[in-house]
């Protein structure tokens, strides 16, 4: 998967001599035609996009983008309407990556098979699922893999070292490290420079794995980590769509402030 999208996005931002920007907004907030164009707007800046599926008991979700999620069920998004967006946005940005972020129950409910084919069919990328750990995962990461989509492991912090060995091992193109035990958008409890020495310990035992960082990134913390290979940034996104509705503020341009600032940081 050496040529897939997400690892070109990752040379890419290395030859700028930066870490990729991955950003994550729900998809459907506040509405279908909305968060299209929230993506669009965004993929100037943003390397990777990541899309959740709204879900109504996120595990690891903090206030900010459950609060999203319930915007986008009460709008009554479902699953195809994920998976709509999607091909939509591929038709305009064919060379942009997006990952879908969700749940496993989701999954299950629609038909693995058939959800994994309407992945291949709209053009995703990557899939992170966030209740499938390592190894029970192992199966549909390797049908994922025969339809050319990246499945991402997630390590923590407290994950030891044969299992990060593992895990790694079994990885494809992009492996995600939850900074911190907590749930996202939490304030970073640990010091980046704790966070960089954990993570190069992860760097180190396979270098060619493109390791990204998330939870507790934003415009004031993301500079601080910028030696990563790629940062994520979701809660601090979800919060401007939200008080730009409360405000009766276009969403669109105002999250698009918030990624260029974040681009602008790490550049």
């Amino acid at each position: 998967m050496n040529n897939s999208l997400i690892n070109q996005s990752f040379k890419n931002a290395k030859k700028e001599n930066r870490p990729a920007l991955l950003t994550y907004i729900v998809a459907g907030d506040n509405s279908k035609k909305k968060s299209l164009e929230i993506l669009k707007s965004i993929s100037k800046y943003a390397d990777i996009c990541e899309l959740g599926f709204p879900h109504n008991t996120p595990i690891a979700d903090g206030g900010q983008i459950q609060t999203s999620s319930y915007r986008a069920i009460k709008n009554g998004i479902k699953i195809n309407d994920v998976f709509s967006i999607v091909s939509k946005f591929k038709k305009i940005k064919n060379n942009k990556p997006i990952i879908l972020m969700g749940y496993y129950n989701m999954i299950y409910q629609y038909n693995e098979n058939k959800f994994i084919s309407k992945c291949r069919q709209s053009k995703v990328d990557g899939l992170i699922v966030v209740d499938l750990p390592y190894p029970e995962n192992k199966k549909f990461a390797i049908k994922c893999k025969k339809k050319k989509i990246n499945f991402i492991q997630l390590i923590s912090p407290t994950t030891s070292k044969l299992r990060l060995k593992k895990i790694i091992k079994n990885s494809h193109d992009m492996v995600y490290y939850i900074s911190m035990l907590s749930t996202t958008g939490g304030k970073l409890k640990v010091s980046p420079q704790k966070i960089l020495k954990e993570y190069q310990k992860i760097k180190n035992l396979n270098k060619s794995k493109n390791v990204v960082i998330g939870f507790g990134i934003t415009e004031k913390t993301i500079k601080s980590l910028k030696k990563a290979d790629g940062l994520v940034v979701g809660s601090q996104i979800c919060k401007e769509i939200t008080s730009s509705l409360k405000k009766r503020q276009n969403p669109v341009i105002n999250v698009t402030n918030v990624v260029r600032k974040l681009i602008n940081k790490i550049r």
